[in-house]
């Protein structure tokens, strides 16, 4: 297994070809073109199979359920044994981890699509991935003080946040663009249903916190090792690079010229507005509801597992209707803009919510919206994603920034607007922040993307 580096500094990706010119911020051409092998995994002409989907979202179920379930729930309820009261430091804990993974998700990209084994380019790193991931849960299980605890969710979110962008990789290499869609719609629905059901379940065992990080650990390593064991990743021991990668090429893959690339540059801008705004309401959920419901910490499960479970016929219907709808009528944007306006709606109601009914209206719409909005958007990254034969993970990377940026500054921001005042009014105002946030995402797509309707 072998990754083709190359630290010499002569001619190529880091020589006068790949300079940067003078002045100019933006990042010089892909480092470098592979000539596939026959063999390498590029995108097919026809379907992909039934079996193949059913394994991928199997997969994506569970990792999304590693990955989520200790940011939705599991990291709260340690931290209030922790330290009882801190609701701030929670987003410090949360931005360490996000921080993690922008350094280390390009260069795990790149990697990957240069990666010559015979497993392939995407297997190796999702088993990397569940290493590093089920590593995690004794650490932040076990945590004796904060530190600790944002060291062990560092691991958590780069490990799980390896696995999936792998599966990630796999669909940008292997769907055809007829079914892009309703691929998206269905691993979207997983990733709301996910840790709905994770919360269901840590809620029985929520005194125990070895088994509230243990159990979505365990079920994600079940279901994307089945994942690995039967779908194949083409033996990429055959792939001709044309030129090496340097460090300074390496360096460079973290970024790309949005003047070569104007619809993915848009694309990514309003993911990250979007984003924005969600992560300011996710980061802080536990703490929300407990405190507009009068509950302790570790009580609130039962009530987001309620209020969650209602929400999956929502997400349901936003993630498969809105992908095979974009997919049947050959447009996406018109959907996109209505999933962040669902999703702004939903954050309004809430804003001014302090009982259970209006609570889950509130989620309702969240749930539509943000389901609606990320089985589109991913459709429609798929279709302006730049160089996909060569490069895909590298710009999965990249697109990936548009989400864990927000995950580093988002928590901050959101901690210092609830401590803007007293009592729920703090929560007021950062709903009514994320919803004008997640709509302005929506708008800069829908108005700026011009290769796709």
């Amino acid at each position: 297994m072998t990754v083709d580096v190359d630290d010499s500094q002569g001619e190529g990706p880091a020589g006068a070809a790949g300079r940067v010119p003078e002045g100019n911020l933006a990042l010089p051409q892909p480092p470098s073109a592979v000539v596939p092998d026959p063999s390498s995994d590029v995108i097919e002409a026809g379907n992909v199979s039934a079996w193949s989907i059913v394994l991928l979202v199997a997969a994506t179920f569970g990792a999304g359920m590693a990955m989520i379930v200790p940011m939705a729930y599991s990291l709260a309820v340690r931290l209030d044994q922790l330290a009882p009261g801190r609701t701030e430091a929670l987003g410090v804990v949360l931005a360490v981890g996000s921080a993690a993974t922008l350094v280390l998700a390009p260069l795990t990209g790149v990697l990957s699509d240069r990666l010559r084994s015979r497993w392939g380019r995407r297997r190796p790193f999702t088993v990397i991935g569940l290493l590093i991931g089920a590593a995690s849960v004794p650490v932040m299980a076990l945590a004796p003080n904060l530190s600790v605890l944002a060291i062990g969710w560092t691991l958590s979110t780069v490990g799980w946040g390896t696995a999936a962008a792998s599966l990630g990789n796999w669909q940008a290499d292997r769907l055809p663009p007829h079914q892009r869609g309703r691929v998206s719609g269905l691993t979207g629905v997983t990733m709301q249903v996910a840790p709905v059901v994770g919360i269901i379940l840590v809620g029985f065992f929520r005194d125990q916190v070895l088994l509230v990080f243990a159990l979505p650990a365990a079920i994600g390593v079940v279901l994307v090792v089945a994942f690995l064991a039967v779908v194949r990743d083409p033996d990429s021991r055959g792939m001709v690079f044309e030129r090496r990668l340097t460090v300074g090429g390496l360096l460079r893959s973290y970024g790309f010229d949005p003047r070569t690339a104007p619809d993915f540059a848009w694309n990514w801008l309003g993911r990250f507005i979007f984003f924005s705004g969600l992560t300011l309401t996710t980061s802080f959920t536990v703490f929300f509801v407990a405190q507009r419901l009068e509950l302790r910490v570790p009580d609130v499960a039962g009530v987001l597992a309620i209020v969650s479970a209602s929400s999956i016929v929502t997400a349901t219907l936003g993630s498969l209707g809105g992908g095979w709808l974009s997919d049947r009528v050959g447009r996406r944007k018109p959907f996109i803009l209505a999933g962040a306006a669902l999703f702004a709606a939903g954050c309004s109601v809430s804003a001014f919510a302090h009982d259970l009914p209006t609570l889950m209206v509130g989620t309702l719409l969240n749930s539509l919206g943000i389901a609606t909005f990320s089985a589109v958007a991913q459709a429609l990254l798929l279709d302006v994603l730049p160089d996909r034969e060569r490069e895909a993970g590298r710009y999965m990377a990249i697109a990936l920034f548009a989400q864990k940026i927000p995950g580093v500054f988002a928590p901050v921001l959101g901690g210092a607007v609830l401590a803007i005042g007293a009592g729920a009014e703090n929560f007021t105002a950062l709903y009514i922040l994320a919803a004008a946030l997640a709509f302005a995402g929506g708008l800069v797509i829908t108005l700026s993307v011009r290769s796709v309707r």
